[in-house]
């Protein structure tokens, strides 16, 4: 039982409905104010799917605290903010703060809301999204926010604009997005990685010219190298040659200000029942045949979101005996759960 809760929920996005491309213009009656937030100062305790920051230092947190449902939390440094807990039991996945300071929180079972600060709007397959279960979202250079999940949704402030399979992606299931230098934008899938160029998709396949598998997350780094994770491992794509980096598995991927390479994901080989662990694989040797990794935390069932706070802290989510957010400073790791729940 203790494998069910995540792995029902990563199941969840293989299953979709396509919706086709399609222009919807918004009503202008979806906004309303709610009661004041609920403060603690303790943190979520169940599963932490997406870790964020805004431009003011804060924490944002998508994930469970009491229940199965998820919320998304603010921290401030002292305390921590339910942002949801007003808009009842939804199973919050993702958290954005865009240029204007506007918040966007994704979920698996209700679509998106827009919070300002003062009031919610909520987007469904209504208002002309493509999908009501959501799992990323990102705002691109132009100002566009995109969502994923099943479908790939952009928003450009008035009106929806929807791919599917039927417009090139590669499957529906889209869990991650980034834009890279070049303002291609990539999106991680069930059936592999691929990028929008503004006019089509191009998936991504291995030299054998197979389909890369459950691809969780993409990010580019600081060289242009695009890195991605599927069923088999820890991937670098220099723009024409594929190199497996690692066996491990790769949920989540970050490169922080020294260069250096974070995941978390299933250590090798990646599946259901082998422990997670959150690594760091050093810069110096990321082009080594055999990179120099380093295990900081280890144990099953899983570890989540990932994120380098601006103070270079790296803060992880976790599930099972690692639930919850914790940050580690380079020497120690704090667990910001109640007392009672923490190991």
């Amino acid at each position: 039982m203790k494998y069910i809760l995540i792995y029902i929920l990563f199941l969840m996005s293989v299953f979709h409905t396509s919706c086709g491309q399609n222009q919807t213009n918004l009503p202008k009656d979806n906004s309303y104010s709610e009661p004041k937030d609920i403060v603690t100062s303790y943190g979520p305790n169940i599963m932490i799917r997406n870790i964020k920051q805004d431009r003011n230092g804060n924490i944002l947190i998508a994930g469970s605290n009491t229940t199965a449902f998820g919320d998304v939390f603010r921290y401030d440094g002292k305390y921590f903010t339910n942002l949801t807990s007003k808009l009842g039991s939804h199973r919050f996945w993702d958290v954005l703060e865009d240029r204007r300071g506007n918040l966007w929180f994704a979920s698996l079972d209700s679509g998106v809301y827009y919070y300002n600060g003062e009031t919610f709007q909520h987007f469904t397959t209504r208002e002309g999204l493509a999908n009501n279960m959501v799992m990323s979202i990102y705002e691109d250079t132009g100002g566009n926010i995109w969502f994923g999940g099943n479908g790939l949704s952009r928003y450009d402030g008035k009106s929806f604009q929807n791919f599917t399979t039927k417009d090139g992606l590669p499957n529906n299931s889209t869990r991650a997005i980034i834009e890279d230098k070049t303002g291609k934008l990539w999106i991680a899938t069930l059936d592999g990685p691929c990028f929008y160029d503004g006019k089509a998709f191009t998936v991504l396949k291995d030299k054998d010219g197979k389909a890369f598998k459950n691809v969780w997350s993409v990010i580019e780094d600081k060289k242009g190298n695009i890195w991605f994770g599927d069923n088999n491992g820890l991937w670098r794509y220099d723009g024409s040659t594929f190199t497996k980096v690692s066996q491990k598995g790769a949920y989540a991927i970050i490169e922080d200000k020294n260069g250096n390479i974070w995941t978390t994901g299933a250590d090798e080989p990646p599946g259901i029942e082998q422990a997670w662990s959150l690594s760091r694989y050093d810069h110096k040797s990321l082009y080594d045949k055999k990179p120099a990794v380093t295990e900081i935390i280890s144990g099953p069932p899983a570890f989540l979101g990932l994120l380098e706070a601006d103070d270079g802290s790296i803060w992880f989510g976790g599930l099972g005996p690692h639930k919850g957010v914790h940050r580690y400073d380079g020497k120690t790791i704090k667990d910001f759960r109640r007392k009672e729940d923490q190991q």
